[in-house]
This record gives C-alpha cells, structure tokens and sequence, in this order.
C-alpha cells in the first residue's frame, strides 16, 4: 500500500489494529525522521565496524583525548521531573498487554516496557505493542485470559519507560525509498507522535530507554532526533527524558560524553550487564589472550564487571544524573519453598551490594522480585537516591575495565550455552521474547552470551576445557545433539515437535561455527520472523 501522503511503503498485512497505529499523519512524522536521520545512523554503523578493525589490530579501548574537556569539566545534566528522583525498583517486560498490566501494577516505581531484547519483534508484536502502551496510558487496557480472569489497572501505577530496538536493527515491514527504515526510528517515533501529548496531559512526560549504544556520538543522534521530534509536534524541548543502557564495552569508556550529549534530556544511565558481557566477547573475539571463562563465573563481584558499574555511580553522580543497576534474572520458583528462599537470597545479596556501592535504583524481571528489590533499597536507601554520594574514592582507569576474570570453561558451561542459547531463541521465533527457562527469566541478551562463547572457545586457540579438551567443532556438534535430546525429554516429544527447535538449532549452530562472527543473533533470526 502507498499512502497518500507519506512515500514510506507498508509491506506487511495491514488489519484494523496496523491502521490504527499507521495513520497518515504518524506515517508522515515517521517519514521525516527517516528522511533526517537515516545517512547519519548508516554513518555511525559503519564505524562501529571501523573500531572493530582496529581492535582486531591490537588497538584497545581507551578514554578519548578529544573530549577530555568534557569529563574534566563541571557541568552537570537539565533538573529531573519530580516524578523521576525515586526509581528504587524498576520492573522489565514486553509489551503485551497482560504484561503491562502486570508490571504497571507491581509496586515499582518504574516499568520499561521493551520492544528490543524482551520482545520477539514480529509485526503483529511491533504494531500490538503500540496499541497496548497506547491504551495503557489512556487507562482504557485490560486483558481477560483464557480462564476467565480479568486484569485492570490500579488506581496509582509504575511511571512508564519505553525501550525502542537499537540503531543496527531494521523494520523490514516499512520500506523509504525500497528500503527497510531504522526500528529504533519506528519504535520511538510512533510511541511518542501516538502519546507524548497524553502522556503530558497525565502530568507525566516521553521517557525511554537507549539500548546498544557504542559511542557518544550515537547518543547525539538520538538527542538530534529528540530536539527535532519536540519541534515537529511543539512539545518544549527538554520534555523527553531518556535513561541510556550502558552495556558496550565502548560506551562504558564514553559515560560523561554519553550524558553531556543528551544533557537536556538524560535520565542517567543504567548498568546493562548480560549485553555488557556479551560486548566484551564480541569485541575481543579475535584477540587470542582474552577469552571469558564459563558465564556462570563472570558476575558482577569480578573485578572488570564492578569496576565498570562503579565507574558509571561515579559518572553519573558527579554529573546529578541517577546510575541505576542491573537485571535479576530469578523468577519465583512455586513448587520449591527452598530453591526460591535461595534464588531469593541471591537477589538480596546483588540488591544489597548495588545499594552500598551507591546506585539509586535496580532491576528486575518479575513482579514477584519487586518487594524483594523494594525492601533492600528501602533500608540502605532512605532517601529518593543518592546522588549525594559522590564516590569520588573511586579510580577506575582503562586496564580495570578490559581486565579478564579468572575461571575455567567446563563441560558443564558449554553444555549451559548451548541448551540455554537454542532454548531461548527457540521462543523468540514463535514471538515470544522473554522467556523462562531454568528459573530465569531470559532475553536476547543471554543467548547472546551463549553463542558468543561458543564461537569464541571453538575459533580461540586457547579454547580448552579444564579437563584438557580443545573445544572444537565435533565436541559442540556432539554436545548439541545431546541437549537437544535432553530438551525433548524435559518438554515432551508433542511440544517438542509443535515449537521451532529445528530452526533454532541450526541458527544457533551456523552462529556457533561460520569463520565471520554474526554481531547481533537478531539480525540473521529476523528473517524466519513475519
């Protein structure tokens, strides 16, 4: 279909709910930020591929000299809405609507509803989602299951954030001039042409979430893109607040550029550790001294993670911004009182560590989590935040954030990656994104890992296991029919058969074992999406 007025081409089916969100007018906005922003995102793509050369030529990472004015200086980021100082405990999620529902009513201060790493993104879920938050914030959701049990939202609810998929994936189903648009462009731009005015008119405001950032200058083209959209709709500028996830290993070494760029609407940032992990991997991926031992060891107590997660309370404080921490992934396990008191203890103890190092706020995955987060920040933090703990103890130079852990790989890790990884995206093609397995609650960003470690310890000269084993082609091809196997028993050979295990299996061994490494499973795993 070509609509009247705007050129971009919709190439996916269009039903009642598609022409609801893809009106002529929202097309239209869509189309000048395309039309705007387009080359200087394919720009900023391209060097990321640039720098990636560089590493593989021996070139570290490192604080850049050009903007050594900019950490040195003393400026700090535009006032926060009241609503925004107390984000203690922020929920994530994707956007259906029990979902929304769920997480709006869960007790925490904040919902990220996400259209990137918790979120399959089929066209029906893409265009769902936005008729979902649409309603949400119109107070007109509610979701009846198929047992008959109604959902609707309280009277007070969490303040809602949006997390739009980032710069390097594309919305296949919206073509300008015959090619695919940028999703984050998509996402962002029909949430906030659909809501910003609503959200205003709630007393609220435009909040999102960054996700993949590489640089300081990919934060500038979303503050380009934010001034621009303010204007086009005649919003103030300074409305949109955005929290940016800092979870390459590139931006943890550009923070303060990070929210000098968006100083005038930067919500902080955020310590995106699974993504953060993967980065690691994937940018060191050739460089045979570097190589990250099994995942299970790799958690924020090791020195590169909490040298990174200090350095972001540090940034951000110095600079009046909120440095909230990472996800726990647990999920509450029903049927066993023991392993749920463990699972929940795990949670405390990340929680407590995050509060005493000085972040103002955590993440979690499940509504069942919130009072366990809630309670943890309610004794270490009696105030709003606490900005006011400068951590000006802290010093972080380049070497202690590239610094690689000790551990082993074992059997049992690789065994971990590989059911994990083809488990997980096993889901995320039958449109399910967030998905529950082994009692937690997994996203892109895990199987991410997962592949990204097989990759590394099949291609590393050093990948051997600690009983002595090269990790090689053959030992991955065996141990991947053996956990398929182990996965049929666990689910049952009816589900087994009626899910995408086939597909998901062979993607997950094409990442594993192509000579190229794939940067993002979503972009090869796109295609078997509609």
């Amino acid at each position: 279909m070509n609509t009247g007025t705007s050129t971009l081409q919709i190439n996916g089916p269009i039903t009642s709910e598609v022409e609801e969100i893809l009106t002529p007018d929202a097309l239209l906005f869509l189309e000048k930020l395309v039309r705007n922003f387009s080359e200087t995102r394919q720009r900023l793509l391209n060097q990321r591929k640039e720098r990636q050369k560089e590493i593989d030529q021996g070139k570290m990472p490192n604080f850049l000299p050009e903007t050594k004015e900019i950490r040195d200086g003393n400026w700090t980021i535009a006032p926060i809405p009241e609503e925004l100082l107390d984000r203690r405990v922020e929920i994530t999620g994707p956007t259906d609507r029990k979902m929304i529902i769920n997480a709006l009513n869960s007790g925490a201060k904040v919902f990220m509803a996400d259209f990137e790493d918790a979120n399959s993104p089929t066209w029906e879920n893409m265009i769902q989602g936005q008729l979902n938050l649409r309603d949400a914030i119109r107070r007109t959701i509610s979701f009846r299951s198929p047992e008959g049990k109604e959902y609707k939202l309280n009277e007070k609810v969490a303040v809602l954030f949006v997390r739009p998929r980032g710069w390097h994936m594309e919305e296949k189903h919206v073509l300008f001039e015959g090619k695919p648009i940028s999703a984050s462009l998509f996402d962002f731009g029909l949430y906030f042409y659909h809501n910003a005015k609503a959200l205003i008119e709630n007393g609220s405001g435009p909040y999102f979430y960054l996700p993949k950032l590489e640089s300081h200058l990919e934060a500038r083209l979303w503050n380009d893109v934010f001034v621009f959209a303010q204007t086009e709709l005649g919003i103030p500028q300074g409305t949109i607040k955005a929290t940016v996830l800092i979870e390459t290993i590139f931006a943890a070494f550009e923070m303060d550029e990070i929210l000098f760029e968006l100083r005038d609407h930067s919500a902080g940032l955020n310590c995106g550790r699974w993504d953060y992990i993967f980065s690691y991997i994937k940018k060191f991926r050739n460089r045979k001294d570097l190589i990250l031992p099994d995942r299970g060891v790799v958690t924020m107590t090791v020195p590169f993670m909490h040298s990174y997660s200090l350095l972001a309370i540090q940034t951000c404080h110095k600079r009046n911004a909120h440095a909230i921490g990472g996800m726990a992934a647990q999920i509450p396990i029903k049927d066993n009182p023991e392993a749920n008191e463990i699972a929940f203890d795990k949670v405390r103890q990340d929680k407590i560590r995050e509060a005493n190092d000085g972040h103002d706020g955590t993440w979690v995955a499940h509504p069942g989590l919130v009072p366990v987060a809630m309670e943890v920040f309610n004794k270490y933090m009696p105030k709003q935040n606490q900005i006011e703990k400068k951590r000006e103890d802290v010093q972080i130079e380049a070497h202690h954030l590239l610094e690689v852990p000790e551990g082993v790989i074992t059997e049992q890790g690789l065994r971990t990656n590989i059911s994990v990884g083809i488990q997980y995206i096993e889901s995320w093609l039958r449109g399910k994104g967030a998905a529950p397995i082994y009692n937690l609650m997994e996203d892109a960003a895990t199987a991410e890992i997962s592949r990204a470690q097989v990759w590394q310890w099949i291609h590393n000269p050093n990948g051997y296991l600690d009983d002595g084993r090269k990790v090689t082609k053959e030992l991955f091809q065996t141990v991947l029919v053996e956990e398929l196997e182990k996965i049929k028993r666990e689910i049952g050979e009816a589900t087994y058969q009626k899910g995408r295990f086939k597909e998901a299996s062979e993607l997950f061994e094409r990442l594993s074992l192509q000579e190229e490494f794939e940067e993002f499973l979503t972009i090869p795993g796109y295609e078997y999406l509609n």
